[in-house]
């Protein structure tokens, strides 16, 4: 009878940064299927142009001042993102500590902006097949900043009032990671929804 060989895994940490971990590969998983999300709706917003001569139809174009100052704020916290994710990679707690709350403050600041990006956009959600993509797109993206926002303040929380395990400090750079997908995104939904009306 054979000996079963057996590999004694005991020692291998629970968790792990990047790819060798698998809450960085669940996040990639969000992020994939989110993003074919966002995909299929901009198809839909040029698929709804074709079918028009005029665009946006019988409204005024949005105005972009709202939606560009909050473009300029979520380019900008891509700085904390990165220092609070490279922080928890070091597991240097109070300056992962300090750059997730500055990173959750212009998140707060973003969804502000994005309360009066609303107000910009010239239309309601139900005037017309236009308006409903157009508020479809910006209220995507709209949840994923807000979910994102409360995710960081759970963790911030988290940070000060429970003992910091090596699993937080994955779950805190794997944040920023998630945080870097709702900032590209925000690139082209912008794009379309300011410009392309002004473009096509």
């Amino acid at each position: 009878m054979s000996e079963r060989r057996v590999l004694d895994v005991s020692e291998l940490p629970d968790s792990a940064f990047g790819h060798d971990g698998l809450i960085w590969w669940g996040t990639v998983g969000f992020m994939v299927i989110e993003g074919s999300m966002f995909v299929i709706a901009i198809i839909v917003y040029f698929y709804l142009r074709l079918k028009v001569e005029t665009w946006p139809p019988s409204l005024p174009d949005p105005n972009p001042v709202y939606g560009t100052a909050n473009l300029v704020l979520v380019l900008a916290s891509i700085v904390p993102a990165a220092i609070s994710k490279a922080a928890a990679e070091q597991f240097d707690l109070p300056k992962t500590r300090r750059w997730l709350i500055v990173l959750t403050l212009m998140g707060v600041v973003s969804i502000i902006l994005r309360y009066y990006e609303y107000t910009a956009l010239n239309c309601r959600w139900d005037d017309n097949a236009y308006g409903s993509i157009v508020w479809l797109l910006i209220s995507m993206h709209t949840i994923h900043v807000a979910t994102d926002v409360v995710d960081s303040m759970v963790l911030a929380v988290m940070a000060y009032v429970h003992p910091m395990t090596r699993k937080r400090f994955v779950d805190l750079s794997e944040n920023s990671l998630y945080w870097y997908f709702i900032v590209a995104w925000w690139v082209p939904i912008y794009a379309v929804i300011y410009w392309a009306p002004r473009w096509l």
